[in-house]
């Protein structure tokens, strides 16, 4: 840096800190990629700025850096805190607004959320994701199509959700994986399959992100949902859940991803005959969910 500054007059102050500021930004002019160059940039611009806004103490930009630290360190194959960091940031459902298609005729996005895992079984149309998952036995129905009211056949279906006490399989010791699975649509776009009544849990707070929620006195609970992830060639990949209508939990949601929409009355089933030829020994419920992709070359807005 070539100009020297006083740190006693404040005009000196906020020149010595502007000129680092622009220093950085000059540091990424000569990336070779544009789009590289105009997030590294922008990052730099506003990450200073917020350090000016608050006046970052150097024991407070220690205390990030350890937290960073510890989010790493609590990160592996089975959990991904950076993933519910941006979530209880409210990040995950920005970027998922920012990169919505145009079409309000298509269904919503929210969160992809920290338990999607890859190489979750192929179950045929009707079959069974619990993999003896505990819980209430719960016949999922619907529909794919495009919002040209096209069906959709063939449409790849990714469904994962947690048990009756609220775990995800990958929260468990072992590699058994259980309530989740894929399936294809069929010639009508129609698909079906078994799962679990979906439960209401808590987001994984015995990490960093837990005490982060924990000192602003935010709860971690999350509504009972199902995920689906929905690819089919010609549309864009839909991440989204369906939420249980009458959830206590729906309006204080610790990753702010319930949307009007995608809340679903579960109806009530008797023990008995129920869809696919299956007997239910005991009660179990019911849910129809249409899903509605957008056309892959549909611009976002």
């Amino acid at each position: 840096m070539s100009e020297e500054f006083s740190a006693t007059d404040p005009a000196g102050k906020a020149a010595r800190e502007q000129a680092v500021t622009d220093e950085v930004i000059a540091s990424f002019a000569g990336a070779a990629a544009p789009r590289y160059r105009e997030i590294m940039q922008s990052l730099v611009r506003h990450l200073h700025a917020f350090a000016r806004e608050v006046r970052l103490t150097d024991a407070e930009w220690q205390q990030g850096i350890e937290f960073l630290t510890r989010a790493g360190h609590i990160t592996d194959g089975r959990r991904q805190e950076f993933i519910l960091l941006s979530d209880v940031l409210g990040l995950s459902m920005l970027t998922v607004g920012i990169n919505a298609p145009a079409s309000a005729d298509a269904t919503e996005s929210t969160v992809l959320g920290p338990f999607f895992v890859p190489g979750a079984p192929e179950v045929p149309l009707g079959g069974d994701i619990t993999g003896g998952a505990k819980g209430r036995p719960c016949h999922v129905a619907g529909t794919v199509r495009g919002t040209d009211e096209t069906p959709v056949p063939n449409a790849r279906i990714e469904v994962w959700e947690a048990d009756e006490d609220g775990f995800y399989d990958v929260q468990y010791s072992g590699s058994q994986l259980a309530a989740r699975g894929w399936l294809r649509s069929g010639a009508d776009g129609e698909y079906r399959f078994w799962a679990v009544h979906p439960a209401p849990y808590p987001i994984p707070d015995d990490g960093p992100v837990g005490d982060l929620i924990a000192a602003a006195g935010r709860g971690a609970m999350r509504p009972a949902h199902l995920h689906f992830k929905v690819d089919a060639p010609g549309y864009r990949t839909l991440i989204t859940h369906i939420f249980v209508a009458g959830d206590p939990y729906l309006d204080r949601d610790a990753v702010f991803g319930v949307k009007d929409s995608l809340i679903v009355g579960f109806t009530e089933q008797p023990p008995g005959p129920g869809p696919d030829g299956r007997h239910v020994d005991g009660p179990w419920a019911a849910v129809t969910f249409d899903i509605v992709l957008a056309p892959q070359q549909e611009e976002q807005q």
